[in-house]
């Protein structure tokens, strides 16, 4: 479709531009025009008039498990290696294939409501979680969960030969769920892999104390050193949480270009900690944010995330200029995109994709406008989002969903599902 939006407070996310009034043109999946008005002899399927509110590019969910939505408030209050083993572990074991389609579903409704437009998902089945986006018109990145009870070397393998030619909105990362709960042997693999692509690779990293400790323990190298040592990292990639970093870690990813992805919701509500982000970004190590999945958060809302970020690295540093509003702006949106590996998807640039998102600033928690951008990190919420845009698609407008099913049959599926296993 051809569709023009007019009227707009321009939030390009381009290094070294604020907001700008004008239009943004939008023609199949592409961004064909920003900047002021001016007559067009394009016949627009729609014209939208955005109304002075905010037109920027869409949240980037750089870490989450989208299927993990059949496990909201069932598994609540614990710590996280108990969560993980006597709740966790034992309820995926009796998912199918096919409720992981649906059940990601749900997640992408949920994305969609927080101006989210692309996620970087790990889980066990990631043909289904790719089906599902493709299906709703959601962009997603998949991110390989190999360890010593799922998955495995080969299917990292096929899955990145497939799932990269799959479908336009879809593509597929090499991974590992995490160091504690993966093999010598196979991590050496995933270097090989590494090196026969020239590709990054992402794992849950340095998450909590205990993590870390018993890694010291097995080799005398905290996890990302040791992943560091066996190559994982030559091309690139990153870990999810990095909550305890040693600073031998961070200089790691310095020098390897690596991006750290911080979970702040998860971390806060499983008593994991608080990542050093203040010090990453001093260091020069790009931070990206994500929920992480809907079982330790429980909520996939990128507003909250971005509070959190600013908030929590405050109260670590005992500073209140720590970690400024527009930068967690630019992780939540520009590396977010990076991260991903979606860098046609970063900004509202002429020739990006149309992957976009609304927002109300005629609600009472973004007046006055003093500063908008600190208004969408300091007050901004799921309320403000107006529209959402995948891939020049609006797939979320005023309410309403726009994914080719209801939202009702959405939701008894998944009901279905948690009554089923539970």
């Amino acid at each position: 479709m051809n569709i023009r939006f007019y009227n707009a407070r321009i939030l390009s996310m381009e290094e070294g531009t604020g907001i700008e009034e004008g239009e943004v043109w939008v023609k199949g999946p592409y961004i064909v025009y920003r900047g002021p008005g001016r007559p067009s002899d394009t016949v627009w399927d729609r014209e939208i008039d955005v109304k002075g509110n905010v037109l920027m590019p869409g949240f980037k969910n750089a870490h989450t498990h989208s299927a993990m939505t059949f496990l909201r408030s069932y598994a609540d209050d614990m710590p996280l290696l108990d969560w993980l083993n006597k709740q966790v572990f034992p309820m995926e074991a009796k998912l199918t294939s096919e409720d992981m389609y649906h059940l990601s579903k749900l997640a992408v409704m949920e994305y969609l409501t927080s101006g989210i437009t692309a996620n970087f998902d790990m889980y066990m089945d990631p043909v289904s979680v790719a089906e599902a986006s493709a299906d709703c018109g959601f962009r997603t990145v998949l991110c390989g969960a190999m360890n010593n009870f799922s998955q495995s070397l080969e299917k990292e393998e096929q899955w990145y030969k497939e799932l990269n030619d799959h479908h336009e909105l879809v593509s597929f990362c090499f991974g590992a769920h995490a160091e504690y709960t993966t093999s010598r042997e196979l991590l050496e693999g995933l270097s090989e892999l590494a090196h026969k692509y020239k590709a990054p690779v992402y794992l849950h990293n340095s998450e909590t104390k205990e993590e870390v400790e018993q890694c010291i323990g097995r080799y005398n190298r905290t996890p990302t050193a040791l992943l560091a040592e066996l190559g994982i990292y030559d091309h690139g990639g990153g870990g999810y949480h990095c909550v305890y970093m040693t600073g031998e870690d961070m200089d790691i990813f310095r020098e390897k270009g690596l991006y750290a992805v911080t979970n702040p919701g998860s971390n806060t509500k499983l008593a994991s900690g608080i990542a050093p982000v203040k010090q990453m970004i001093e260091r020069g190590i790009p931070v990206a944010i994500g929920t992480d999945g809907p079982a330790s958060n429980n909520c996939l809302d990128m507003f909250r995330e971005m509070f959190l970020v600013t908030g929590l690295a405050k109260l670590k540093e005992s500073d209140a200029a720590a970690v400024d509003a527009d930068e967690v702006l630019k992780m939540a949106v520009v590396n977010g995109a990076h991260a991903m590996g979606l860098h046609d998807c970063d900004v509202l640039s002429e020739g990006k994709y149309a992957d976009l998102t609304v927002l109300d600033l005629h609600q009472p928690n973004m007046q006055p406008l003093n500063n908008i951008t600190k208004n969408i990190v300091y007050s901004g919420s799921k309320q403000n989002v107006v529209l959402t845009m995948v891939n020049g698609r609006i797939l979320y407008e005023n309410g309403v969903f726009h994914i080719g099913e209801e939202p009702e049959d959405v939701y008894a599926r998944a009901n279905e599902i948690i009554e089923r296993i539970r």
